[in-house]
């Protein structure tokens, strides 16, 4: 069984997580990765608003918990501007905690994409890496719109 955590953005911190929940029973979006085992839910927490002071704790009650890998919520992504300290978290999680960390959560909804699109948020090759869990198709993006 893989456990894994997951931290949001803080400014969605009254986000219910349906999407993200939705995406992990249906193993969609980054949570496609376990489509073969089961899964366990371990952690749920903000990064605490910026610059994401809880994300030098939070994982540490996670690990705590028996969390193998740390999921960074696709609202950390799609949300104007995406996460200035992304490529931070991503570094530092696994330099203190050992931990993987993979970006996302649920798929990208189509209305993020097409705005992202226009601004060429995710154009760079860095970009296209980050949200290669989270990028499906139309059909799966207008699912979570």
């Amino acid at each position: 069984m893989k456990k894994i955590g997951i931290i949001i953005c803080h400014r969605y911190h009254t986000c219910a997580g349906g999407k993200c929940l939705r995406s992990l029973r249906n193993r969609e979006g980054a949570f496609a990765l376990y489509r073969d085992e089961e899964v366990e839910l371990v952690g749920y927490a903000t990064c605490g608003g910026c610059p994401g002071g809880n994300v030098e704790y939070a994982p540490a009650e996670m690990k705590k918990n028996g969390a193998e890998v740390i999921h960074l919520a696709t609202g950390l992504v799609v949300g104007y501007p995406p996460c200035p300290r992304l490529a931070a978290f991503c570094d530092f999680i696994p330099a203190k905690y050992g931990l993987p960390v993979v970006v996302g959560t649920h798929p990208i909804p189509q209305n993020y994409y097409l705005t992202h699109g226009e601004l060429g948020t995710w154009q760079s090759p860095r970009w296209q890496e980050l949200i290669q869990h989270v990028l499906t198709d139309e059909e799966t993006r207008l699912a979570y719109d």
